[in-house]
């Protein structure tokens, strides 16, 4: 079969009805020119590479042809080099061997007689070549840069920045030929001579301080443009060249930052730009997000910014929603520096908040808690709260948060940092991060005189409805902590409510038992309700009863807890007291921290990048105290016994030594608690320490969170983890360890085999 004529290969496969029918077709008809190459027929070679350029574009391999781009280059006749040069562009990149063949064809071609040929060579070498090749051929390129001839000027000059790119050592080579470039008259060799100065001033210091001395002649140029008439060759909907211009606001952008000379001197012509450019066209709304750009980004005149702040602001009045995104993004970068000039625009802003467009919601919702301060908190926060009941569940996460930190920073009182924390618990609770339950009860904590208050909103809040965990979890506590201020109903800021010592004891147990409740929140309910103990007098033996039931809980988490609750009424009754007793006012080193880096950061989410999650647990300090109860209390009964059982070192090398101690549960000999301390005698710290272990099948374990993720040198700290191993059969011990850690700026790795546990540790 020979191959068929272009045009009717491409009629042929539009003709096809199904992708099986099309593939078909292509493998015809690439058998065909395979045979065809193979009979080495160059009557139809250039014909048979388009048509393999057609079927590439159509997703199709096409790789046996690059010899065949090769050998097209090398013909002398302009259409077979033009195909063979589009070919080589689209067929071979510098990852394949075969594209060092093109070198000397290349070579040959920038230096023939005709400009389009050399055109051809210019652009393959600029489109694809290797760093090898850009060494080879630099020296052409460099004289092409330095031809009278415009058409070839303006292909060297983007060739010679491929060669930037590829070998920045060559640039000074080229720095002779940029000295006359932007006397150039043709709009395109100037076009591709500003994006070769861009490439050489990104790239080196010397060369940026080398060209500022551009910035007037380049102001020259820009001044032109905007003041010369119309001329049909480079109108572009009434404006001249509009793409040169923005390329000379971005080579002036380099040129001016950090530089007050430069600055000073683009100060006029940015500020002619800015005032004289028609927005009513796209064209003229991109020249001045530019100017914009450059104005914010060089060191300007205050008049000057407030102006390109109210050019972002008319953007945000556009009907076009890419040109309402970029004035968001621009308004977030400069919100920190120019904060009461974006001000101004904020109920435009908040406005977007309303807008369709995720993406444009978004970045409204991210400069809108960039904008909150403590003289709009409050009508800021009512906007961002309606924007929270409405916005998708993509948003409610981050706009929690948010709202969190600014109403952390800036809460005008306490009860408006409270009511405002609970609004949004009841409103997206199910989307919050793990830090805002904490992060509420250490609020409610220290705030002494809003118990009473706080204890009525939440358990009004929860009745009948336990959807939103965390709120439940929250309400819990503060039931646990203040229930007997919610019994006397001494709230004098709300309207009092008669509940009895029964009905709290009822909502507790109905939280224990709903279908709604997590694991957690049932941890707290019952924590609650053992807290409430020591708070009511006439419902304890009631609460007995809940908590010993919980004692045989499939839970085991929940079963733990009841069971220390338990032996805390028959063993330690006389403890219980003390040990159930108000939780003191916490520390605020977490929130100072959060605050401090939220004044540190940029702007562009310098709200919700920092969540981090506060410290301290408040349902595991109660089992953390009975475990202290039982350990060092002088009755005999003890929960865990460590006598007799000698410590092993599991590991020690190259500075890092990993010592086990072990203890054995009383009430279940089957679990062995291994305590790991990992110490570090180098002398740098050892940092992102992470602990693995693995025992064989027969055995469970349960590996507890580290200390710390950092070891500090000479000794002078350690590490500590808590491991626990169930040994329901008595088996010998066995465990596999992964230690990984950074230690002088290098990432370590091992693995070890512990095997020598002492026969007290599991038998």
């Amino acid at each position: 079969m020979a191959p068929s004529l272009f045009h009717v290969l491409i009629r042929t496969i539009r003709t096809a009805r199904t992708q099986a029918e099309e593939r078909e077709m292509i493998q015809k008809e690439c058998a065909a020119i395979r045979s065809s190459f193979r009979e080495e027929d160059n009557t139809y070679r250039c014909r048979n590479v388009a048509k393999l350029l057609y079927m590439h574009m159509l997703g199709y391999p096409a790789h046996f042809g690059q010899l065949e781009c090769l050998k097209l280059i090398a013909s002398q006749k302009f259409t077979d080099k033009r195909i063979g040069y589009l070919g080589a562009m689209l067929l071979l990149d510098e990852r394949q061997d075969v594209h060092l063949l093109m070198t000397n064809c290349i070579k040959n071609d920038l230096n023939h007689s005709t400009q389009y040929v050399q055109g051809l060579a210019l652009c393959t070498l600029g489109c694809m070549g290797s760093s090898e090749m850009c060494r080879d051929l630099a020296g052409e390129v460099e004289k092409l840069l330095k031809t009278s001839n415009s058409y070839l000027r303006k292909k060297a000059a983007l060739c010679a920045v491929h060669v930037i790119r590829k070998v920045p050592e060559l640039m000074e080579m080229f720095l002779p030929a940029t000295k006359n470039l932007l006397n150039e008259k043709n709009h395109g060799v100037l076009h591709t001579s500003v994006v070769l100065l861009t490439e050489m001033c990104e790239r080196s210091p010397d060369m940026l301080a080398h060209f500022r001395k551009l910035v007037p002649q380049l102001v020259r140029i820009l001044k032109n443009l905007i003041m010369s008439g119309y001329s049909p060759e480079h109108d572009v909907s009434g404006i001249s060249d509009p793409f040169l211009q923005v390329r000379i606001l971005r080579l002036l952008r380099i040129l001016g930052r950090n530089d007050d000379d430069s600055s000073e001197a683009m100060n006029d012509i940015l500020a002619q730009v800015a005032t004289n450019t028609e927005t009513s066209k796209n064209v003229g709304n991109a020249i001045l997000y530019e100017t914009v750009l450059t104005i914010m980004d060089i060191k300007s005149e205050s008049g000057l910014r407030v102006l390109a702040i109210n050019i972002l602001g008319r953007f945000l009045l556009n009907n076009d929603k890419n040109i309402r995104y970029v004035a968001l993004t621009s308004l977030l970068k400069t919100v920190q520096t120019d904060h009461n000039a974006v001000q101004r625009h904020r109920s435009t802003i908040v406005d977007c908040l309303k807008d369709l467009d995720v993406s444009i919601k978004r970045r409204a919702m991210e400069l809108s808690f960039a904008l909150v301060n403590g003289n709009n908190v409050r009508g800021m926060m009512k906007e961002l709260l309606y924007f929270l009941d409405s916005c998708e569940p993509e948003f409610k996460a981050d706009c929690a948060s948010g709202i969190f930190l600014a109403a952390e920073k800036y809460a005008p009182s306490k009860r408006w940092h409270i009511d405002t924390i609970m609004r949004v618990l009841t409103t997206a609770g199910s989307y919050v991060r793990d830090d805002a339950v904490p992060n509420l009860i250490q609020l409610i904590t220290n705030s002494v005189e809003m118990h009473a208050y706080t204890v009525q909103r939440l358990y009004k809040a929860i009745l009948g409805d336990y959807s939103q965990q965390p709120l439940v979890q929250v309400a819990s506590w503060c039931i646990g902590e203040y229930g007997d201020l919610l019994v006397s109903g001494q709230c004098e800021e709300e309207e009092p409510i008669q509940v009895t010592e029964d009905e709290v004891l009822d909502i507790l147990e109905s939280i224990l038992i709903s279908n709604m409740s997590a694991s957690v929140t049932r941890g707290y309910a019952l924590t609650a309700i053992m807290k409430l103990s020591t708070r009511f007098t006439c419902t304890v033996n009631r609460i007995k009863k809940v908590v010993s039931i919980y004692g045989s809980s499939i839970d085991v988490e929940l079963q733990q807890r009841a069971v220390e609750y338990n032996a805390l009424f028959k063993k330690y009754d006389h403890m219980r007291p003390a040990l159930l007793e108000r939780m003191p006012v916490m520390e605020k080193k977490q929130n100072d921290f959060i605050v401090k880096c939220n004044k540190d950061t940029g702007a562009g989410g310098s709200m919700l990048n920092l969540q981090k999650s506060l410290c301290l647990d408040v349902m595991e300090m109660t089992s953390v105290m009975l475990r202290m109860v039982s350990r060092f209390c002088k009755s005999p009964d003890h929960y865990f016994f460590s006598a007799g059982i000698p410590s092993i070192t599991a590991y020690n090398k190259n500075g890092l030594k990993i010592d086990f101690t072990f203890e054995r549960s009383n009430t279940n000999p089957s679990v062995t608690v291994i305590t790991i301390q990992a110490s570090n005698s180098t002398e740098l710290d050892m940092t992102d320490f992470v602990f693995q272990a693995a025992v064989p099948k027969t055995f469970q374990l349960q590996l507890l969170s580290p200390s710390s993720s950092v070891i500090p040198a000479f000794n002078s700290g350690t590490i500590t983890q808590v491991i626990k191993v169930l040994n329901p059969q008595k088996q010998q011990l066995r465990m596999r360890i992964k230690l990984t850690y950074n230690h002088k700026g290098s990432a370590m790795q091992d693995l070890a085999e512990v095997n020598n546990f002492p026969p007290q540790s599991w038998q």
